[in-house]
This record gives C-alpha cells, structure tokens and sequence, in this order.
C-alpha cells in the first residue's frame, strides 16, 4: 500500500483519488499526530465487506468447503450438453 503525508494528500486529493480507483489499490495518509487514515474506492470497499461477510457466515464456507471437496473428487454436479448449451448461449 502507498503512503503520503497529509499535506501531499490535500495538495493533489484529485490525483490521488483517481489513482485509488483505476488501480483497486488503497491509500495510506499520514496525518499529523499518528492519526492516519485510508482511502479505499466504494467499489473495492463494497467487496471487501461481502468478502467479510462470506467469512463471517459458518453456513457460507461450510458450503464452499463440501464443494471443494465435491469438486477435488469429481462428485459435484455435471450439467448436460443443452444446460451447458443454455449457460453459454447466455
């Protein structure tokens, strides 16, 4: 994660702000007496909360972990050539 200090922040906030969100990368600011503070897109932001969500909810990744499983012993669900045909076709 990059950092600048506040001054630079506020000096080129436009610049900085536009870069946070064609890279998806976070900004730290430095401000002054320790208290800092990121800048994250709304979109970024926005996938991090569903991600914490799904790792928060035991039923989720209970779900996640029996369809590795299924899927690393080639048990899961096999559609047929016209649901594939449908899938594509979409």
């Amino acid at each position: 994660m990059n950092s600048v200090n506040v001054n630079q922040f506020q000096a080129n906030i436009k610049q900085f702000i536009e870069q946070v969100i064609k890279q998806h990368l976070p900004l730290k600011v430095k401000g002054t007496n320790g208290q800092d503070f990121i800048v994250i897109s709304a979109e970024d932001w926005e996938q991090q909360q569903e991600t914490l969500y799904i790792l928060q909810n035991s039923s989720l990744m209970q779900q996640i972990a029996d369809s590795t499983i299924t899927h690393t012993h080639r048990k899961g669900y096999s559609p047929t050539d016209e649901e594939l045909d449908e899938i594509i076709s979409i």
